[in-house]
C-alpha cells in the first residue's frame, strides 16, 4: 500500500529515520582512506561529490557533514526524502531517467556550499553499473568524486535489483574512500562511456578491496588500492 497522506508520511519517515539512527550505532564502522585524506575533512576546504553504490545505501550514516542526495522520483521517493530529511540529509529530487537534468542543474547550485552523493547505479541498475550522471555532475562542478566501496562482516542481502545490504546488529562494516577523481571540464558526449567506464572499473576494485577487509579482517595493503589503470586517475581526461 502506498502511503498518500503528507502527515503519515512524516510520522512513518519520523518512526524510520528514528529506527536507522538506533540501529547504527550497534554497527562498527571501519574506514579505509586510499591517499590519507580524512574525508570531509580538508585542510584546502575542498568539496566532493560522494558515490556509493544503491546496495550500499544504508550506510550514509558514515558521512557526518552537510550533504546533498539525489532522490528519484519514484513512487517511495517522498518517504526516502523524508527520512533523509530527519536524518540531517539535503535532498534533491530527480534522477537519470526522470527529471535527470534540472535535478543535476540543482546540485550544480547547492555545490557552491554543499558536499554532493548520487547512487549511480540508481534508481533501477543495472548494479554497480556507473550512469553517466556521475561523471557529468564532476565535469560541471569541477568536484572531485570520492568513490565509497563498502563490505560487510555479517549482512542480510534483500532479494531486489540491486541486493540490498543491511548489516546485521553487532557486526562491522568497512569502508574504503578512493583517492579525489577529477574529470576533465567540458567533456565531449561521445567520452562519456569511456570516462565512466574508467571509474567503475576503480569503484569495482575498491569494493573488492572492502569486501576482502570484511571477510579477512586484514586492513587493506598499498598494493590492494593501487589503480588498475594508473594512466586513468585520479584524472580522466
Amino acid at each position: 500500500m502506498k502511503l498518500r497522506s503528507p502527515r503519515l508520511i512524516r510520522l512513518v519517515a519520523f518512526v524510520l529515520a528514528r529506527t536507522v539512527q538506533a540501529w547504527n550505532l550497534t554497527i562498527r564502522n571501519l574506514k579505509h582512506y586510499v591517499d590519507g585524506t580524512v574525508h570531509p575533512t580538508d585542510p584546502a576546504g575542498r568539496r566532493c561529490i560522494y558515490a556509493i553504490w544503491h546496495d550500499s545505501i544504508f550506510s550514509l550514516l558514515y558521512i557526518r557533514t552537510k550533504i546533498d542526495i539525489l532522490i528519484s522520483h519514484h513512487a517511495d521517493g517522498e518517504l526516502i526524502t523524508q527520512t533523509c530529511k530527519k536524518l540531517g540529509f539535503g535532498v534533491v529530487r530527480g534522477s537519470s531517467s526522470r527529471g535527470g537534468t534540472a535535478a543535476l542543474m540543482k546540485m550544480v547550485e547547492q555545490a557552491r556550499d554543499r558536499h554532493l552523493l548520487v547512487t549511480p547505479d540508481g534508481p533501477r541498475g543495472p548494479r554497480h553499473v556507473i550512469r553517466p550522471g556521475l561523471a557529468y555532475l564532476a565535469s560541471i562542478t569541477g568536484l572531485p568524486i570520492v568513490l565509497i566501496a563498502v563490505g560487510y562482516s555479517r549482512a542480510w542481502y534483500l532479494k531486489t535489483w540491486d541486493r540490498m545490504a543491511i548489516p546485521r546488529p553487532w557486526s562491522t562494516t568497512y569502508g574504503v574512500l578512493s583517492e579525489p577523481i577529477y574529470v576533465a571540464p567540458e567533456i565531449r558526449p561521445e567520452d562519456l562511456g569511456e570516462i565512466c567506464g574508467r571509474i567503475e572499473r576503480r569503484f569495482i576494485q575498491l569494493t573488492a578491496t572492502a569486501e576482502q577487509w570484511a571477510a579477512t579482517g586484514v586492513r587493506p595493503e598499498r598494493a590492494d588500492l593501487t589503480p588498475a589503470e594508473p594512466s586513468a586517475l585520479p584524472q580522466c581526461v
